[in-house]
């Protein structure tokens, strides 16, 4: 037997070691961790279980020059902050991280695992793509992975983190998952590299600007989240997992409070300013109101006219979603309906309730928007509210006109609370525009169109420019001082814990794609 066990831990050490060592010089001077290191890094210490370590392919002899254990992948669970996860890890220092047959399946075995006892699966990328020596198999192979991904959608937590090269058909199972971080400098999301795409259109462009991570996070929306290093990207997934279930049928981790339930949030009086027509800081009314001004924004470089991302309220995590008055007066475009979108049908799925911040002047007017489709896209955003049916609460600010006003979780698309500021503005449109199409011909004939412009402007927001109307009919629950709203907004998620809704039954509704 102990000749036999030596044999065992002989083939370990092999798989231990199945990178050469020049490619792990390589991949070392590249400023890059191996694919152990970043499972070693992330999971707590010691808590790692491998399996498929002795796997590798199993083509004839002389179509690869080697039979390295692993295949190129390293698969297998641990746990995060005493939680249980399954991870993949891919090692660039075996054939490239190149995907295969059995480099398929083990990833393949172990999404089947994580859906089956049902906690967060954690994709790190770093390979080079099909496995050019196997042909058709690595792509027929690729296919099984998608369609997972697809069956653990809304079901576990899928996170994908770009620590490398990521291209060609590779790329489409990190697009299906909840979640994309990426490294600055190192990480490269494309489906047609540079040389390809000179060849094809002409263009010239580099690979940083065509798929590194500032452009995937601020131009394409592909990268949820950048970081500068390895290790900070790392860190930052071990963050973001504390505001996630392990799965759809669990509630978010609650933790013990660390911020007064009841504080008041007095610096909210005085942050608005005096004309409605200058911006202010939306995330400045998040970080006020949330458990020690933690707030974790999700693309925070992408579609910045709304603002979403993770906060914790008396210590239970909630999504947030924001227009954001910084950026193109907080109104909704096609990318902010979409992402929006995204990110309310994300917490629906995990059970995290959602806190809606409004202050909305409508949805971007142009042809460019209109060709582009904002009517869908929009409507994206409208289906993804009337589809949640987690706890649901909406703060007015101020500005809440027209279409763009029903469409951020009002009350009659099925917002279980919502409050409004002294300063919110509900109306079908703003009081200019409103009066330049109601008193059209007044203005025309008056012997002084400026003063009877204001005149009838002030008196317009006098009468509908407010939140009383809306109040008197139960449109809106409550009308608060600003320095309330944290207090508020606990209770009423506390009052929600034990809301229970369902929708008709139905195979899938038929989303506006």
């Amino acid at each position: 037997m102990q000749e036999r066990i030596e044999q065992l831990n002989k083939r370990r050490e092999e798989a231990l070691h199945a990178g050469s060592e020049r490619s792990v010089e390589r991949q070392h001077a590249k400023g890059k961790m191996l694919a152990r290191e970043r499972i070693d890094y992330l999971l707590d210490p010691g808590s790692f279980h491998e399996v498929d370590q002795l796997a590798r392919h199993q083509l004839p002899d002389g179509v690869l020059p080697e039979r390295p254990y692993t295949d190129g992948v390293v698969t297998g669970w641990g746990t995060i902050d005493g939680r249980k996860v399954f991870i993949f890890s891919q090692d660039f220092t075996v054939f490239g991280g190149a995907l295969g047959e059995t480099f398929a399946a083990k990833i393949q075995k172990l999404m089947d695992m994580a859906l089956k006892v049902g906690a967060p699966l954690i994709g790190l990328n770093d390979g080079a793509g099909a496995r050019i020596q196997e042909g058709v198999v690595s792509l027929a192979s690729y296919g099984g992975i998608f369609r997972r991904n697809v069956l653990s959608s809304g079901v576990i937590p899928q996170i994908s983190v770009i620590m490398g090269p990521c291209a060609g058909g590779a790329v489409y199972s990190p697009a299906m998952t909840d979640f994309i971080f990426m490294v600055d400098h190192t990480s490269h999301m494309f489906i047609t590299g540079p040389d390809v795409v000179k060849t094809v259109t002409g263009e010239e462009v580099t690979l940083e600007e065509l798929g590194g991570a500032r452009s995937h996070a601020s131009k394409s929306g592909v990268a949820t989240f950048v970081s500068s290093d390895e290790q900070a990207c790392l860190d930052d997934v071990r963050y973001l997992l504390s505001f996630l279930p392990s799965n759809n049928l669990e509630e978010p981790p609650a933790f013990a409070p660390t911020d007064d339930a009841e504080r008041t949030c007095d610096d909210l009086r005085d942050l608005l300013p005096t004309s409605p027509n200058l911006p202010y800081d939306m995330r400045d009314v998040i970080r006020s109101v949330v458990d020690d001004g933690d707030f974790v924004e999700y693309f925070p470089n992408w579609a910045m006219s709304i603002t979403c991302g993770f906060a914790r309220l008396d210590g239970r995590p909630i999504g947030i979603v924001g227009n954001q008055p910084m950026h193109l007066a907080g109104v909704l475009d096609i990318e902010s309906a979409e992402k929006g979108a995204r990110f309310v049908r994300t917490c629906d799925a995990f059970n995290i309730p959602l806190l809606t911040f409004v202050d909305v002047p409508g949805f971007l007017p142009g042809v460019d928007q209109e060709y582009g489709g904002i009517i869908r896209h929009g409507a994206k955003l409208l289906y993804a509210y009337c589809e949640a049916t987690v706890p649901r609460i909406s703060v007015i600010t101020r500005k809440a006109y027209g279409g763009a006003y029903v469409v951020m979780d009002s009350k009659s698309v099925g917002s279980d609370l919502t409050f409004a500021w002294p300063s919110a503005e509900l109306a079908v449109m703003g009081p200019q525009g409103a009066v330049e199409i109601l008193y059209r011909r007044e203005l025309q004939n008056a012997a002084d169109p400026v003063a009877a412009r204001t005149q009838l402007v002030d008196d317009y927001t006098e009468r509908f420019a407010n939140p009383y109307v809306a109040a008197e009919r139960g449109i809106v629950d409550d009308v608060i001082d600003p320095a309330d709203t944290r207090r508020k907004v606990i209770a009423g998620f506390d009052m929600l814990r034990s809301k229970r809704e369902e929708l008709p039954k139905r195979k899938h509704g038929n989303v506006p794609l």
